[in-house]
Order: C-alpha cells, then sequence, then structure tokens
C-alpha cells in the first residue's frame, strides 16, 4: 500500500502528544508519541557515511532507499493511509526528509518557552523520589541548574528549538506548520481545520470531548509520570507559574513566531 508519510516535530511540552491523540481518532491516520526512527535515521547515516570503509560501495541513491525502506518496513504492519511520526529531531532533518518523501510536511508544535520550563519542572516536583530520564536519573540541582540543562545546545529544549529555527528560516520553511499550544488547546475545531487544510486532506470530524492516550508504563520506565498524559476534554488550564520571576522573564522573548518582524513569511502558523 502507497502510504502518505507527515511529521510532528516541535518543542517539547507543547501539544505534540494531544495532536497525535486526537488526529488518531480519524480510521484513516496513525500518529502516536515521540518513537525511535529518527535516532535510527542518524545511525544508519553514519554508517553509511565516509567513516566507514565500506562508504565506497554506497551512493546517495543507496542511501536513500535503505532510508526510506526503514520507514516502510517500520510502519509495514500499519493499516494507515496517512502516516505521522514525531520526533523534536525531525525539523532539523528537513532537506532529507523533502527529498525522501516530496510530498511531505511536518506541523511543528510550539508553546511560550516560559511555560515550558514551567510544564517540565512541574513534572519534576511532582515526582519528587522518581530521578527523570530528562536529566539523564540525576537527581538534586536547582530549578536554575535545571532550567539551564534544559536550555543547552543539548538539552531537552535547546536542541528542540535550535532545530525548529532551522527549519522555519531554511530552505524547505514552506512545508513547515506551526500550531501554537494555546490554539490547539482553546480552539481545537479551527485548529484540526488548519491542519487538515494544510495536509490537503479531506476534514474529519473529531470529539475533543474524550480524547486519550495512554503511555503510562512508558512515562514510568522514564521516571516522569504523567510525562503524556492527556486530558479527556481538550481545554486551556489556568495556572500560575513556578517559576520565579527572573527565570520566567529570561525565556519570556523567545517566541519569535509571535514577532511579525521574526517569524518567516513562508511558514504558516495556528
Amino acid at each position: 500500500m502507497e502510504r502518505q508519510f507527515h511529521f510532528i516535530s516541535g518543542l517539547p511540552r507543547s501539544g505534540s502528544t494531544l495532536l497525535s491523540a486526537i488526529l488518531s481518532q480519524n480510521p484513516r491516520f496513525r500518529a502516536g508519541m515521540s518513537g525511535p526512527l529518527a535516532g535510527m535515521f542518524g545511525a544508519l547515516l553514519g554508517e553509511m557515511s565516509g567513516r566507514s570503509e565500506f562508504s565506497v560501495f554506497i551512493d546517495d541513491t543507496q542511501r536513500q532507499r535503505v532510508l526510506r525502506g526503514m520507514f516502510d518496513n517500520y510502519y509495514a504492519d500499519c493499516p494507515a493511509e496517512v502516516i505521522f511520526d514525531t520526533n523534536r529531531a525531525w525539523c532539523a532533518r528537513l532537506p532529507a526528509l523533502s527529498q525522501l518523501f516530496p510530498t511531505t510536511r511536518v506541523i511543528a508544535c510550539v508553546r511560550q518557552v516560559p511555560w515550558i520550563v514551567d510544564s517540565i519542572e512541574r513534572l519534576i516536583q511532582q515526582n519528587a523520589f522518581s530521578p527523570s530520564s530528562i536529566f539523564n536519573y540525576t537527581p538534586g540541582g536547582t530549578i536554575y541548574t535545571r532550567a539551564n540543562a534544559l536550555a543547552g545546545a543539548d538539552g531537552l529544549l535547546g536542541y528542540a528549538y535550535d532545530a525548529l529555527k532551522e527549519a522555519c528560516y531554511g530552505a524547505h520553511a514552506d512545508r513547515l506548520l506551526l500550531v501554537q499550544y494555546e490554539t490547539l488547546t482553546a480552539e481545537p475545531d479551527r485548529t484540526l481545520a488548519a491542519i487538515y487544510d494544510f495536509l490537503g486532506e479531506p476534514v474529519f470530524q473529531h470529539d475533543f470531548q474524550r480524547v486519550s492516550y495512554d503511555a503510562r508504563a512508558f512515562d514510568a520506565k522514564a521516571g516522569t509520570p504523567g510525562l503524556h498524559d492527556v486530558r479527556p476534554k481538550v481545554a486551556p488550564i489556568e495556572r500560575s507559574t513556578l517559576l520565579p520571576p527572573d527565570l520566567f522573564q529570561r525565556f519570556a522573548g523567545d517566541a519569535f513566531w509571535r514577532d511579525p518582524v521574526r517569524h518567516p513569511a513562508a511558514v504558516g502558523l495556528i
């Protein structure tokens, strides 16, 4: 069966699991939480690169066939016609994805950055006796050291943020749609309608009162229960931040997609 592959990427704690749970209500679609394919993609590229003595036997056409075959075989048992693979790294792979899948689109979930840091910190504090994989299962530290680790170039947030900017300002920005967490939770009907239009798919009637997704076993193993929890009803949640004022302000101006001057014209925004 000829399948259509699309990708969900963007920033952590910005609604990718919620969006996947909603999209999965459509029987033609398959979507889920972040999976292993992006890591496998990078590993295969490395093994087929010049660091291998056998790289002289592999040209770009063969590399593309191997990488495309990885997707086809990983999802071989999936009956869905349209597959959304999720990983924050896909924004950094847009040039390659555009060649492997000429009609592919990438949905990048974004959120006001201080609230991403707040959301992660809230999980850490809720699971005070369970060191998290987010920080390599290392206990201790402070809210400031954890924020610094998140925002570093190799941190959960820093890497994803840099990859997002690379995609937004790159040559394939027209394949990208930014979906704000704030819009998704407040206006799910309008958000999904815009996503279907972006994908060129017929609209499906989703149930925003009965959304479900279960990743409790994965979250427990990651030392972060609740990491992929999805509330049954899609709605915004008002709350106060856990971040000290100076830390909150440190990230307050990072939402470049909300700035008309910095937002790339080729990139759609919901």
